[in-house]
């Protein structure tokens, strides 16, 4: 599998992983999922995090991952096409706020967060129950193989 990630730090936030380490979570999302893709991941702080949210989900708050499937314009052959996936973008300091409140482990829930991104550009989503249910599952799965605890086992 070739997964050309390409990671953009505009943060300064402390204790954001490695490239190297972004790249094995997102190998491990994409495993049997895609031959080769290409994706970006933007790691941001609250003010970009919360301006994005606004301008495209009409909520007024820094969220901890946004994805922004790729919108391709049409005649572009199959293989340029499939290998597009889009854009993500994490909130450092709500990464790791969140993870001191859940206490677990930062890269845990860094790992979780990309890999939930990457499943949103590969068209999966939580918008009803039985997505929701559908897209944890996968998730728990791939998190698993990383040696991850399940991150909605204490969830109500």
């Amino acid at each position: 599998m070739q997964v050309d990630l390409e990671v953009q730090r505009a943060t300064s936030q402390g204790g954001v992983p490695a490239d190297e380490q972004f790249l094995r979570w997102a190998e491990a999302a994409l495993e049997g999922r895609r031959a080769s893709c290409s994706a970006a991941l933007r790691i941001v702080d609250e003010a970009e995090a919360r301006r994005f949210n606004r301008r495209y989900r009409k909520r007024d708050y820094a969220t901890n991952v946004l994805s922004f499937p790729a919108e391709l314009p049409p005649g572009l052959p199959d293989g340029v096409r499939s290998a597009l996936l889009g854009d993500i973008l994490i909130c450092a300091p709500v990464v790791v706020r969140e993870a001191a409140q859940r206490g677990i482990p930062a890269d845990d829930h860094w790992a979780h967060l990309t890999v939930h991104g990457l499943l949103h550009l590969l068209g999966h989503d939580h918008d009803d129950e039985t997505e929701a249910q559908q897209m944890e599952a996968l998730e728990t799965k791939i998190l698993a193989r990383l040696g991850i605890p399940d991150p909605y086992a204490d969830a109500v």
